[in-house]
Parts: structure tokens; C-alpha cells; sequence
């Protein structure tokens, strides 16, 4: 198949066409040229949107979808469709499905149901069995199926040596650690960040201690074993000092934000809605700055939308026995336009893919066509009609937007809006 991409305007730090506005030739997957006005070509498919931008295909670090087990909320089909027309041709797969991905075989599973996509899935899988936190799971074996990362999604593990044994145990495969850090004794029942919302509202709250505390004991353990250490979804200004600290002393630890993070804060929860109830808690203004910060100066080195479906049952309820969770494979783009600078959005929506050890792509010739297509500009309100995915539970619905996506090129396929 060859496709000519007219008139695109490359956002590639790392390429030598950065900035420039150019005409791209694809034959077979591959970038056979680039330049200005390229010849039309018999049997060949063009590419053509207002304002097209063009990037290195986006990659999010943490994604849930539900299959096996909870294909009500997702399956891996639709949600890697959803995946592609949001602009990410590569997603890590959370392990909370049901059963939970902690063996060989599931790895396989989940990847063979992936196949023949545009977007890519790399699986992550459980560091515990079960992700129950007492046993260790099947790392080296997951490792060989393809699992990119182990960890147990959004559970903090409170056996200080298992962890220390894990960090010790993936350096002889170059394995990575992912720690979700809260400490569970401290944030209890609390379903909200512990503040002046938390307390006008008379909900139960979680201090920033519960996450500052369990960052401070896994930066040092990993200081101790070594290793690498992925420490996702940070929420406050300490955890980000914390991480800068660390990185400062040299090691080799990094961190992610959360869409929703870096956009929204607790004053979200005057109305109670569960939309916004999410692991870590939304936090405040003083947070969401220092989130910005450390994006910034490249203490955060990625951001992901943290997509997690849930089904309408578990999300319509009480505030406090809702379950948690934001979908944002579809919002993540426009909401962070409205924060942070272009370039800097695509850089941290790109850069996931060194972090997992799968290389980076560069936008010249020979190179593989990896591509998300969007623009910046205009303005919309996120509503139903632009979510994609099977489960509703959008911490942006209703939320001003900036700028769109049109789709992507990846594995040799075309997929636009």
C-alpha cells in the first residue's frame, strides 16, 4: 500500500523536518520520502486534513480495557479501535482483568487477541499472583511472552521485601518495576483528597502522606537494590520533589502524571459526581502546578490517560462506595492542550516508549511510518457523542477542549475518524 501524506506539518524534535511542513510518500509501511509537492502516484491512497499535524505515533503507558472477564466495560477490539481514533498506535495493558494477568498464558492471550490492529498492545503483567501482594508472579516467564513491565494496577504493595526481592530479581532480564505508591493504612476509608473540599463536603479523606510516604520507602528501596522503577500516577507536589531528588542522586527511576491530574483538581466534587472519583485523588490547585512543574523540567517523564472503564452500575451509586476510575484514551489530546504547550504534550505522549524499552521511532526516510495525525487548533465541548469506548465514565464530559485528532498510520494501516 502507498499513501501520500500532503502537506503535513512535522512536531519531531528528534527530526530533522521538525517544524516543517512537508509531503511524506509511505510505501509498505515505510517513509520512502519526504519533501515538498511529491509527484502524484497511480494506486495511491492521499492523506489530506486542515491544519494537519503530524507526530511519532503516541504511546500510553497505562490503559485498561476488561477483557478477559469484564468485556462488559471493554473489550480489547473496540478499545484498541477507540485507542487508534484518539491517536495512540501503542498502549501497555493493564493486568485487571479477571483473571488477572499474571502468567504466561494470559500474556499470550491478551496479545493474540491483539493482533492484526493498528495500535499495538504490550501487556503489563501482575508483579504479585493475583495481584493479591504475597507472591511473587511468573515475572521471567511473563517477561519472554512479552510483558514489557510488572505490577499490580493501583495497589500499593505494603511487603517492603517483596519489592526489594522483585527490583533485585528483574535486573537479571532488564525487567522494570512499576510501584503504584499509597499506603493503605493511611488513606483507610478515604475516598477523597484530605482538604477544604474533603471537609466541607463530609467526605473521608486521603492525605498526600498516604502517596508521599510509600514514594519515599520505594525510592529507597530501589536505592538499596538498584534496578529500574516506574512509580505511575503521581498526585502532589511532594511526590514530585521526592522523585526530582532521587533522579538527582542518579537513580534510575521514573514517573508518570495522569491526564485528569494535570487538568482537574477536588473542586470537581462540589456535586458529588463519581466521574471524578479516581485513584490517586483528585488533589488541589498547589498539586496540579507542581504536576505542571515537574512536567516541565522533566521530572514526570510521560503522561498517560490512565483510561479505565467502568460500568454504569458501579459508577451511578454513592460517592463512597463507587468505584474509581476516568475512561481518557479519547479527552487525553484536547485536555492537555488546554494546559500545556504543544510540543511539550507530544514529547510526553511519545516518550513512553523508551521508558518500557521498546526504542523510539524518528520521523526521516527509511524510517517506519508510526504516525498521529491532529491538529491544535480550535476549540470544542467533550460530550457523549466523542466517546468511543463501551463504558461512559468521562472525568471530561462537558469539559472545553482544544484541538482534535484525526487518526493514525501504524503497522501498514490507515485509521482515521
Amino acid at each position: 500500500m502507498k499513501i501520500i501524506i500532503r502537506s503535513a506539518k512535522i512536531i519531531d524534535s528528534k527530526s530533522p523536518f521538525h517544524n516543517q511542513t512537508v509531503d511524506l510518500l509511505i510505501a509498505d509501511g515505510l517513509i520512502e520520502k519526504i519533501g515538498t509537492s511529491i509527484l502524484d502516484i497511480d494506486d495511491t491512497t492521499e492523506v489530506r486534513f486542515d491544519n494537519l499535524h503530524l507526530s511519532q505515533g503516541w504511546f500510553d503507558s497505562s490503559v485498561s480495557f476488561g477483557e478477559p472477564g469484564y468485556e462488559d466495560r471493554e473489550t480489547i477490539a473496540n478499545g484498541l479501535n477507540v485507542a487508534a481514533k484518539s491517536g495512540f498506535t501503542a498502549i501497555a495493558l493493564q493486568p485487571n482483568s479477571f483473571p488477572v494477568i499474571d502468567n504466561q498464558s494470559q500474556v499470550n492471550f491478551v496479545k493474540n487477541k491483539a493482533n492484526d490492529f493498528a495500535t499495538e498492545l504490550f501487556p503489563i503483567g501482575a508483579l504479585t499472583k493475583a495481584s493479591e501482594g504475597k507472591d511473587m508472579a511468573e515475572l521471567f516467564d511473563m517477561k519472554k511472552s512479552g510483558a514489557i513491565a510488572f505490577g499490580d494496577y493501583n495497589k500499593s504493595l505494603d511487603n517492603a521485601n517483596l519489592l526489594k526481592i522483585a527490583l533485585q530479581y528483574v535486573q537479571d532480564f532488564d525487567g522494570l518495576v512499576i510501584a503504584y505508591s499509597q499506603d493503605a493504612n493511611i488513606k483507610g476509608n478515604g475516598v477523597a483528597n484530605e482538604g477544604i473540599v474533603s471537609t466541607r463536603l463530609g467526605l473521608k479523606g486521603i492525605p498526600n502522606l498516604a502517596e508521599e510516604l510509600q514514594i519515599a520507602r520505594n525510592l529507597f528501596l530501589l536505592e538499596y537494590t538498584g534496578g529500574k522503577l516506574h512509580i505511575p500516577t503521581i498526585s502532589t507536589a511532594k511526590s514530585v520533589q521526592l522523585i526530582r531528588e532521587a533522579k538527582a542522586k542518579g537513580l534510575n527511576v521514573t514517573c508518570s502524571a495522569s491526564v485528569h491530574h494535570l487538568v482537574l483538581t477536588d473542586e470537581k466534587l462540589d456535586g458529588f459526581d463519581t466521574r471524578f472519583k479516581v485513584t490517586p485523588p483528585l488533589r488541589t490547585e498547589l498539586d496540579r502546578q507542581a504536576l505542571l512543574n515537574g512536567i516541565a523540567d522533566g521530572t514526570i517523564d510521560l503522561i498517560t490517560s490512565d483510561h479505565n472503564p467502568i460500568d454504569i452500575e458501579f459508577k451511578k451509586m454513592e460517592f463512597d462506595t463507587a468505584k474509581n476510575g476516568t475512561i481518557g484514551l479519547e479527552s487525553a489530546f484536547g485536555a492537555l492542550l488546554t494546559v500545556l504547550p504543544l510540543e511539550t504534550v507530544i514529547s510526553k505522549l511519545t516518550s513512553g516508549r523508551e521508558v518500557f524499552g521498546l526504542g523510539s521511532n524518528t520521523i526521516e526516510e527509511g524510517a517506519k511510518a508510526n504516525f498521529t495525525f491532529f491538529t491544535p487548533e480550535g476549540k470544542s465541548t467533550f460530550t457523549k457523542e466523542n466517546i468511543l469506548s463501551k463504558s461512559k465514565n468521562s472525568a471530561f464530559l462537558g469539559t472545553e477542549i482544544t484541538g482534535s485528532v484525526y487518526g493514525i498510520l501504524n503497522q501498514n494501516q490507515l485509521i482515521t475518524k
